[in-house]
């Protein structure tokens, strides 16, 4: 008999696109004004010299179907799931422009992936900082033939009320509605709230992108919102950040703080309830990642085709030197499984 996890495509969960028609619609706006001196204030000038040209080098693989599948094939991958560039969240615009982005996203990454049905699945967006549009741009997104959609790890507050957090109760619509549909949400951090901070040596990605990641995923875990969506299909970018490979601490505080007992168990064990990329860009914290989360929990992913990835994402996952089934579990297995694929 065939066994479905070794014989399962390579699938890529961690690839972006670029969409043109959703930066024409916020074009002039105020608001796009003032959240790039926001990133410029968090990156630092020195990572904005690296990135107009990084990105601009790059947008033939961002935007072009046929170039993304050569590219593909060139690393060995048979499928992706496309997800739009974070860049594009623009969790500053109000609702009707909010509204407008998250559909003109949804309906350009479902005619991307249409060019080839075979090879490419998408996520959409939602307006994170407006919860309550959140499920209906969800089912939006699932209408397209998208599997589900890509998220930050928070979002300013709308009105200038209290920022939104993964744990928000305005977002509890949203959340039962992903499990209710069996949606995938994905995940992946965009800016840092530590802000000057991290302006120096690419620090705002180096260590803004998994320190986000941990905080969402403590929302996530700490609140109960997964002892009341035990379903839910959310995956975490960049292996979940640092929280894995220091869940310990988590844990110890869940034991010996009452105000962090909000979740039925330790925290430890809803690792094993969400799945987690594999760009963690060190064979060690993977094999720590699979022992954290189990080898059924991790999927490849490669943030494709961003300087912070890697071209060659089955050759980082074969140089951490896993048991032959865990190889392929990750390989394509487990997201063969994820999204139906088998």
């Amino acid at each position: 008999m065939t066994d479905p996890v070794t014989s399962a495509p390579t699938i890529d969960v961690h690839a972006h696109l670029l969409l043109p028609e959703a930066e024409e619609a916020v074009a002039g706006h105020p608001g796009l004004a003032e959240a790039h001196n926001l990133d410029a204030r968090r990156n630092g000038s020195a990572a904005l010299a690296v990135n107009g040209p990084m990105v601009g080098e790059r947008v033939p693989r961002l935007t072009d179907a046929a170039v993304r599948l050569a590219a593909m094939d060139t690393a060995g991958v048979d499928v992706q799931l496309v997800s739009p560039s974070p860049s594009h969240y623009h969790y500053w615009a109000e609702p009707r422009l909010a509204e407008r982005v998250c559909r003109l996203a949804n309906e350009g990454t479902a005619a991307h992936c249409a060019k080839a049905p075979d090879r490419l699945h998408g996520l959409g967006l939602i307006p994170l900082q407006h919860p309550r549009l959140a499920p209906e741009l969800l089912d939006h997104a699932l209408e397209q033939g998208l599997r589900g959609v890509e998220i930050s790890s928070h979002a300013p507050g709308p009105g200038g009320t209290r920022e939104v957090e993964l744990s928000d109760p305005r977002l509890a619509p949203f959340w039962a509605r992903a499990e209710e549909t069996g949606a995938v949400v994905f995940l992946h951090p965009f800016g840092c709230t530590l802000d000057e901070r991290l302006d120096q040596w690419y620090l705002s990605n180096t260590v803004g992108q998994p320190t986000e990641n941990a905080v969402a995923l403590s929302h996530l875990i700490f609140s109960g919102l997964l002892d009341r969506h035990p379903g839910l299909k959310l995956i975490a970018a960049h292996g979940g950040g640092y929280l894995p490979t220091h869940i310990g601490r988590s844990d110890h505080a869940w034991r010996v703080r009452p105000d962090a007992r909000s979740c039925a168990r330790k925290p430890s064990g809803y690792l094993k309830q969400l799945y987690f990329d594999s760009l963690v860009h060190d064979p060690h914290i993977l094999r720590q990642l699979l022992r954290a989360a189990g080898p059924e929990r991790v999927l490849l992913g490669s943030d494709f085709p961003f300087d912070m990835g890697t071209d060659d994402p089955l050759g980082a996952l074969r140089a951490a030197d896993l048991p032959d089934h865990d190889f392929h579990s990750v390989r394509g297995g487990n997201a063969a499984a994820l999204l139906n694929l088998v």
